[in-house]
């Protein structure tokens, strides 16, 4: 049996798989069939290779890939099975891959004679951009072009309808006990993915379901609580299993996210705020870091900060944790949303802003220390939307003056994220969906919106990485316009803009200059003195416009010594380190 999967990149609340994030999806689907049926041929295509191959469109595959593009539309000729894994729910800014759509996945394997499936979290459809009503458009166009939507775990569908199709449940969801195998034989995907292995970010799941919604319900927006009615934690030898298979593998890069809340693992229920664990915690990542002693990046995803700020001394612990055995430029993104107490309680919010402020006050405290990589171990990020049912004027003022407050305090937060509410069918909002104000309220969300980007995250941007700061290990991964953007692999990494063009798919060491609304600008170092250009000269601290002619009529320099003769024995400490001859 010949099976093609297609990875269309997913990006949902709860996990990530657009590259460089390897999702759990194409390889849990990959581990199912390998395991329903060893002989059978697994090939694991992305969505970019059907671009590069049907419309000869560059994109990631043509960069980090070297597809064979009368192979691909071989495989699928010839493949008795065609998957699908598609499905965005939390759309944003992607640098080198863009999530696909199902009409335009559609258009590429109709023609071909497969059974074809659909699965991961696109049977809810996908949202271009945030603001808008998910329509039915996009389930008809699924249900017209594929034999098999696959509403409950893509993984178990699979295995059952390889073995006999007849027996197949697009409903049934799998157990821990029965991913265990999957995951492990999944691994293996890694090693076709783009930009293996040293460019791959692999995300672990630790935890399916909200504990918060188990005891009082989800918020309304979110997609989690519609598909999984129930809080099962995976047990942390299966983990630690799944991570050394892919370590074996030389992955390097590892994200334990996939769930709602990290601090909530293993947590006993107690209502609206469960009550964490830990030594689970412990036990997890001691286990991990056995497994993978050179991990280069070991991150998380999502916290509440109603379990953090109602049981701090159990978090602070936790934190302590993340920072013992992960590495520096970790983020815990919490979900506040909205702080304006009204929108929180229409809406079944996670945590009030009083909560959250305590909760970043005690990420501040254990993780706001720099590490080698230049960035702080652990840091808060905020998750904000607009548009939520109940909101006013008044509303977004408070939001903002909450986040106003943060700075005004001198605490640190990695991200902001802000975007608009999408209305999925099977959530709370659907029943709210008349309600929503992204309409109504455009331009102020506009006004908001850049009143925040300008006002809060510029100068959050500068106390977290201060001018003169060095990044370590920032991958150039796109040229635009003359210049590099690229990023450090992790779980919200900062764009890195560079003002040149380098060679991509390499890593650097980026000496931060200046600031931008969301990202900064940096040049990879060391600088050589006798062949850079005037315009990278200007940036180095301590230069500046008016000194670069002096040191253009003074190239070639011999040594540093000579150099420092010219612009200024005080600029030694500054560049010392910057700068080769």
């Amino acid at each position: 049996m010949i099976v093609a999967t297609i990875d269309g990149y997913t990006d949902e609340p709860a996990g990530l798989g657009v590259p460089p994030y390897l999702g759990i999806y194409p390889r849990y689907a990959y581990g199912a069939i390998k395991k329903a049926r060893k002989d059978s041929r697994v090939f694991y295509l992305t969505i970019d290779d059907l671009r590069a191959t049907f419309l000869g469109e560059g994109g990631i595959a043509t960069r980090n890939k070297t597809p064979n593009f009368p192979m691909v539309e071989t495989i699928l000729k010839k493949a008795d099975v065609i998957v699908y894994i598609g499905g965005l729910h939390t759309p944003g800014k992607y640098l080198s891959a863009v999530p696909s759509q199902i009409e335009e996945v559609a258009a590429f394997i109709k023609p071909f004679s497969g059974t074809k499936i659909l699965g991961g979290p696109a049977f809810m459809g996908s949202a271009h951009m945030g603001g808008y009503k998910i329509t039915s458009r996009e389930l008809q166009i699924a249900h017209s072009i594929f034999d098999h939507v696959v509403y409950g775990d893509l993984e178990a569908f699979l295995f059952d309808y390889i073995r006999n199709p007849r027996e197949a449940d697009p409903f049934r969801f799998r157990t821990y006990e029965e991913l265990r195998d999957y995951a492990i034989l999944g691994s293996e995907v890694a090693e076709q993915f783009p930009g293996y292995p040293d460019k791959i970010i692999v995300e672990i799941e630790t935890q399916r379901g909200c504990p918060k919604a188990m005891g009082i319900g989800g918020c309304s927006f979110c997609t989690e609580p519609a598909r999984y009615k129930s809080v099962e934690d995976r047990p942390a030898e299966d983990v630690v299993a799944e991570v050394k298979s892919l370590y074996e593998k030389g992955i390097r890069h590892f994200r334990i996210g996939r769930q709602s809340c990290i601090f909530s693992y293993m947590a006993k229920p107690d209502g609206r705020v469960p009550i964490p664990n830990p030594d689970a915690l412990e036990k997890l990542f001691k286990g991990i870091r056995a497994a993978a002693p050179e991990v280069k990046t070991l991150h998380v995803d999502n916290a509440n900060p109603a379990v953090i700020a109602n049981y701090p001394e159990e978090s602070r612990r936790i934190a302590k944790t993340l920072v013992k055995y992960g590495t520096p430029g970790n983020v815990a993104a919490f979900g506040l949303e909205s702080a304006d107490p009204k929108v929180a309680r229409l809406n079944n919010l996670n945590a009030t802003a009083e909560e959250t402020y305590q909760a970043v006050k005690i990420l501040n405290e254990v993780g706001g220390r720099r590490g080698p990589n230049g960035l702080p171990w652990l840091l808060p990020g905020i998750n904000i939307i607009f548009g939520l049912p109940g909101e006013t004027k008044k509303s977004y003022e408070i939001t903002f003056q909450f986040l106003k407050k943060l700075l005004d305090d001198g605490l640190m937060v990695r991200r902001i994220n802000i975007r608009q509410v999408v209305v999925f069918p099977g959530t709370p909002l659907w029943n709210m969906r008349n309600k929503v104000r992204t309409e109504k309220h455009k331009r102020l969300i506009h006004h908001y919106k850049y009143k925040i980007r300008h006002e809060i995250d510029l100068p959050m941007l500068r106390r977290v990485v201060p001018a003169g700061t060095v990044l370590r290990d920032v991958l150039a991964e796109v040229h635009e316009g003359g210049l590099t953007f690229g990023r450090q692999l992790g779980s919200y990494p900062l764009i890195v803009g560079i003002p040149k063009e380098i060679e991509l798919g390499r890593f650097y060491d980026v000496l931060i200059v200046n600031h931008g609304i969301r990202s900064i600008t940096g040049v990879h170092i060391p600088v050589n003195i006798n062949r850079e250009s005037p315009k990278i000269l200007g940036m180095l601290p301590g230069i500046g416009k008016k000194t670069v002619p002096k040191i253009l009529s003074h190239r070639p320099f011999r040594s540093k010594d000579e150099f420092f003769k010219v612009v200024g024995e005080e600029k030694r400490k500054l560049l010392e380190g910057v700068i080769t001859d």
